[in-house]
């Protein structure tokens, strides 16, 4: 039997405990994330000593380290950014994981020798994606969780020298990472600056937007925990070379029962076990660690129903049994696992669909009797000082398992934490003569400094000075940089007397003298550093700076169907983006010509607006809409890059990212024409982004709804338990417009589009007329408007921002509060005066 080739086992850790538990358990990686910079701005942060201490216990086991360095990053913060980095590589990362393209450029100019790897949020999910990562020279990218097996052979196929990583275990994101704007744009926290506010994991009403009907409701976004253990076997197939666990906030008991489940897994593949899935028993302590339940993603295809929580979204635990009886203040249960005390349970009504309501913790347990399988036993159940008291026939759900647990924490008791990592090891000799002074000579690599006494040495009538009380005295050097090293004593004299505080007076000169010495050294070379760094931020390549300006101040109206394009024409738009591709059914080719002719005889361009993801299956049906020729907008990084190449006239859509102007540099580089940047950024932002080429080649959405999230489930599929891709009934006949409506009211639309992808719309419209005046003064001319849902007086809200351009272009102040009339107070201001 021949084994596979086995992927790198690569585990998360938020906490010195967890990189243990991981080493400790098999992980050949593990990644997490250092104070500034990364994905998780709470409870999963190492400071920069414990990053030390981190990266010296797992290269002590022969196990990597790549840190979080995963998030979108402001052109003011790049400096402080790539400083911030050098000291994590100081402390010995292995590799950095990165999220901001222009940032990956800046990282391989200031540290050329550091490992980069592309994060998921790059949204990198094709081959077209892939070659720009192999362009950029980045040595892996972590694909998006949504690609299936089929999706993964053809990137790996098509560009084989790329390393590839995909999730195997832990949490989805219900949106393409990368692509979530919503929790953002409802409370500044930045799903791309790690500080996602999990919108996804609300409860929500799904309506009928036509007829008002409910068709749905529960936790409808909130998808189940990844569990790809049964496809570990066809991606080791693939060439995968990664395989990530997800967790970087969760337990170190769970980092290593997961990271010890898939170590035994991978293991059995090295060792040619093929074609055998993981048995139940195996699996169970992974879904007793914690579970939402159980997906195994989107490996084997499009996943319905069965993807998403609906009932809660959070850990659900390992059902047992039930309640069968009480007695006093005892529960008695029938359950198929003996419950033991410390275990965590939690009482679910029985309803089907419901929700665990009750819970606590076991304090009592007696054992009545076991009939095979089934034990029943009598069991006091506290939650704080309260026994809990449920009816019989309750469900029974361990949420917590103190034997697993226990079991966890025994497997890296023994991993030792160092205590004092990086610091410098200082030498020390002695010299001296009865009657005379203790002299010291201090030495650390060039560095030789004399510290002398300013008591004389005596003769000693009890306790001489010996090795031992040197070394205890002067190795006091806690709180110091430095520890000692060797003392040598063959130039002092036997049998002398000094008192322990000149000793301690001594030592505390040395270490200020070192120190002195040291940050002279340090100064000097993080000044070398300091002065790259500002050379690579503040350079932009010459070949990238000349960006054609716009003659006239261009408007484009991004619409949906042919009318939508006749009305936002006849309002002022220098230009129509049609997206057919946002709603069942797209509108007939000849229709779209026709429409192009029309638009140009009035001068008007019409636009191809591309879908943000289009998977390999995909690609046949865009190709006949890129064949009519037009220009192209798209949020593609891939495509972006593919059709530059071809010579098409490229506009960067905003959902590719443009944060910063090294991003915006390398969008030019592959041959776009125009960028919409990020919707996340302050108006002072787009100003500092758009700097170094006086606005020339940029675009700003000043009006629409935004996609607030790029969805691979189908909401209205799930809700009538129909198999994805296969009910264009639903939202081509029976319900073309619906919603979700949260906790709090606010309603977001819900267009299914061609490829029976989701894209969550946001509840109001971004209106930015009163920041045009300032968007103009930083020389930005390009305007992009989307009309992405039924009902908005589009003629009229073109019209006014036609007009407030043109009377910017002439001198004159705009009216602003024309458009707010328009919309009734219905709007947001997005981002241009509140900072992620």
């Amino acid at each position: 039997m021949t084994p596979h080739p086995v992927p790198e086992l690569l585990a998360p850790a938020g906490t010195l405990d967890a990189v243990r538990a991981a080493v400790a358990n098999g992980a050949n990686a593990v990644y997490l994330g250092a104070s500034m910079y990364n994905a998780r701005d709470e409870g999963a942060q190492l400071s920069l000593d414990e990053l030390a201490q981190a990266c010296a216990i797992a290269h002590a086991r022969g196990v990597r380290v790549y840190l979080t360095f995963n998030v979108l990053i402001k052109p003011h913060e790049l400096t402080e950014a790539l400083s911030y980095l050098g000291e994590c590589v100081d402390r010995g990362i292995d590799a950095a994981i990165v999220q901001d393209l222009g940032v990956v450029r800046l990282i391989q100019q200031v540290y050329p020798q550091l490992e980069v790897h592309g994060s998921t949020q790059m949204t990198v999910h094709d081959s077209a994606g892939a070659k720009v990562m192999q362009f950029l020279g980045v040595e892996r990218v972590v694909l998006a969780r949504e690609n299936t097996l089929e999706d993964v052979r053809r990137i790996r196929n098509d560009v084989p020298e790329l390393g590839l990583e995909t999730f195997v275990h832990g949490a989805l994101c219900i949106s393409y990472s990368g692509q979530c704007f919503m929790s953002g744009l409802i409370s500044e926290r930045s799903a791309n600056r790690g500080s996602c506010a999990q919108s996804c994991r609300k409860d929500y009403l799904l309506n009928d937007d036509a007829t008002g009907a409910e068709l749905d409701r529960g936790y409808l976004i909130s998808t189940k925990d990844l569990a790809a253990h049964d496809h570990l076997e066809a991606l080791a197939e693939l060439g995968v070379g990664c395989l990530k666990v997800e967790g970087r906030k969760k337990k170190p008991e769970y980092v290593a029962t997961v990271t010890k489940a898939y170590r035994g897994w991978l293991d059995g593949i090295a060792r040619g076990e093929t074609g055998r899935a993981p048995s139940v028993e195996e699996v169970e302590p992974l879904v007793q660690i914690f579970s939402r339940g159980n997906t195994g993603g989107m490996y084997g295809g499009r996943e319905g129903r069965e993807y998403i929580t609906r009932t809660q979204p959070d850990n659900r635990g390992l059902t047992l049994g039930t309640v069968v009886a009480t007695d006093g203040h005892e529960l008695i249960v029938e359950v198929s696992r003996m419950i033991a005390v410390g275990d965590g349970l939690g009482f679910e009504a029985p309803v089907d669909g419901s929700a665990a309501t009750l819970g606590g913790t076991v304090q009592e347990v007696r054992l009545l009797s076991s009939r095979g399988e089934v034990h029943r036993q009598a069991i006091v159940v506290r939650s704080g000082p309260k026994g809990v008291r449920v009816a019989d026939g309750w469900r029974v759900v361990r949420t917590s398992d103190a034997t697993l647990l226990a079991t966890a924490q025994q497997s890296f008791a023994t991993v030792p934490v160092p205590e004092r990592v990086g610091s410098i090891r200082v030498d020390v000799r002695c010299f001296g003569h009865a009657g005379g002074p203790l002299k010291t000579v201090w030495n650390y690599g060039d560095v030789e400094l004399t510290v002398r006494g300013e008591v004389a040495l005596a003769p000693a009538s009890k306790r001489a000075l010996d090795m031992t009380q040197l070394r205890e005295q002067l190795g006091r050097l806690g709180g110091t940089p430095f520890r000692l090293g060797s003392v040598d004593i063959n130039g002092l004299a036997p049998g002398l007397f000094i008192p322990v505080s000149e000793l301690n007076r001594l030592r505390q000169d040395a270490t200020e003298r070192l120190e002195e010495q040291l940050g002279w050294a340090r100064m000097s070379d993080a000044a070398v550093r300091d002065a790259r760094i500002g050379e690579c931020v503040a350079h932009i390549p010459e070949r990238v700076q000349q960006v054609a300006a716009l003659e006239q101040p261009t408007l484009r109206a991004i619409v949906y169907d042919v009318d939508q394009a006749r009305e936002a024409a006849a309002g002022g738009a220098t230009e129509i983006v049609l997206d057919p591709f946002l709603r069942h059914p797209s509108p007939p080719l000849a229709r779209v010509t026709a429409l192009r002719d029309e638009l140009s005889a009035q001068g008007i361009g019409l636009r191809l607006r591309t879908p943000t993801i289009v998977r390999p299956e995909e690609r046949k049906r865009l190709d006949k809409w890129l064949a009519l020729g037009l220009p192209v907008l798209t949020g593609h990084l891939g495509l972006a890059a593919e059709l530059a190449e071809q010579g098409v006239h490229v506009v960067a859509d905003y959902a590719t990212n443009v944060f910063n102007q090294h991003t915006a540099a390398l969008f030019f580089e592959l041959g776009a024409k125009q960028l919409v940047a990020s919707i996340e950024l302050t108006t002072e932002e787009l100003g500092q982004l758009v700097a170094p080429w006086e606005g020339r080649g940029f675009d700003v959405l000043v009006y629409g709804r935004p996609e607030g999230m790029t969805i691979e489930h189908c909401v209205l599929s799930a809700a009538f338990d129909r198999e994805p891709t296969t009910c264009r009934d639903l939202c081509v006949q029976k319900h073309t417009n619906v919603s979700l409506t949260d906790p709090t009211g606010y309603t977001f639309a819900v267009a299914t589009d061609s490829a029976c992808r989701n894209r969550l719309l946001h509840s109001r419209p971004i209106e930015a007329s009163e920041y045009l005046p300032a968007l103009w003064a930083h020389g930005i001319r390009g305007y992009q408007m989307v009309f992405n849902v039924p009902g908005d007086p589009m003629r009229d809200i073109v019209r006014a921002y036609r007009e407030a351009l043109d009377r910017l272009a002439s001198g004159e102040t705009p009216d602003t509060a024309a458009m707010r009339r328009l919309l009734n107070g219905e709007f947001t201001r997005g981002h241009f005066a509140r900072a992620v």
